[in-house]
């Protein structure tokens, strides 16, 4: 670990964020002002911004701002902050070469990469790539998957699928943990003000047009998005717009209810349990199938009649772990970004 230093207040880092902050003022940092008709003479000695009174001793300013008196050659106000702005210039100054350089390493790697890139034309080109080839001609029969999108990202590629969902799950941690506000440490005037800026104080209390409509219309998306889910290894649709469609759902159940009547059932505990569970469940069933094939052990998982409901496998439950979490994402985002939380 590296040592503190035991005269840190007083560094030249510390006066910087200081500075920064704007808790000194640069053009008084260091300088004493006197005050006429004080105990000493007339004169009565402030402290306006030196750190520890080591700058304080540099030197006093008169009522008509002159320099009243210097202690030692080096400990003018005046060398002191023409020190400082020296620094934070050429602090700028690398600040600005430092992006520069990056800027053209970056242009130069992607440049470098680009030079790379196979040939129009080229046998090896991804185009005839044998795997394309192996998900249209096999798909079906490896992983009994009609819909062969389907069976490439939720069987070839299932952990890819994996890191997709894993990156709305710590993206939707992010912003709980960027948008939340603890009630420890709050006073009077900031709960007060939270509560005044809470979107649920302007939530529609009695909308009928909206609330009817709501009642006609959120049974048939929750339905059709769960359609979607459901179907993705048979027609076009999957975990992602499945989920989409329900995320849409209940944002405007919410929209109409408010958040009363929609944490009768959806609330901060059920979100948590739900992406938790569906994100524990991929994670091992794909490690399970991807040890078993890796091994040439036998699963014991069928794969069922192609073009039934019930078949591909694992891709079935996995689309209903994508959609869950894709779902309580959607709210989640919402719900944190309108300022009413979950």
């Amino acid at each position: 670990m590296s040592r503190r230093r035991d005269d840190y207040e007083n560094s030249r880092w510390m006066k910087f964020r200081k500075w920064v902050d704007g808790e000194i003022d640069p053009l008084d940092h260091g300088m004493e002002i006197k005050i006429p008709g004080s105990e000493d003479g007339g004169a009565e000695t402030q402290d306006t911004g030196g750190a520890g009174g080591e700058c304080g001793k540099a030197g006093t300013v008169r009522k008509d701002g002159g320099l009243a008196g210097k202690s030692g050659p080096d400990a003018s106000p005046g060398s002191l902050l023409i020190r400082e702005e020296r620094g934070i210039r050429i602090f700028h100054r690398i600040y600005q070469v430092m992006s520069v350089l990056l800027c053209f390493s970056i242009i130069f790697v992607l440049l470098w990469t680009i030079a790379y890139l196979p040939v129009f034309g080229n046998a090896g080109n991804p185009d005839n790539n044998e795997v394309s080839a192996r998900y249209i001609e096999k798909g079906l029969d490896e992983t009994g998957a009609v819909n062969i999108v389907t069976g490439m990202i939720l069987d070839y590629r299932a952990f890819d699928t994996f890191g997709e969902s894993c990156v709305l799950f710590i993206a939707s941690c992010c912003v709980f943990a960027l948008l939340r506000i603890d009630a420890a440490g709050r006073d009077r005037q900031t709960a007060k003000r939270l509560e005044e800026a809470n979107d649920r104080l302007f939530e529609p209390k009695n909308d009928i047009i909206l609330q009817k409509c709501a009642c006609v219309l959120v049974p048939l998306i929750l339905v059709f998005g769960i359609y979607i889910v459901l179907n993705g290894h048979l027609s076009p649709g999957g975990g992602f717009s499945g989920g989409a469609v329900l995320g849409s759902g209940l944002i405007l159940y919410l929209n109409a209810f408010g958040f009363q009547k929609t944490e009768r059932f959806f609330t901060e505990k059920v979100y948590r349990r739900i992406t938790l569970a569906a994100l524990t469940f991929y994670c091992l069933a794909k490690s399970y199938s991807f040890y078993t094939g890796a091994n040439g052990l036998e699963s014991h998982i069928p794969l069922g009649t192609p073009g039934a409901i019930l078949s591909s496998g694992l891709i079935l439950p996995l689309n209903i772990c994508v959609g869950l979490v894709v779902a309580c994402t959607m709210y989640a985002f919402y719900t944190l970004f309108r300022k009413g939380g979950m």
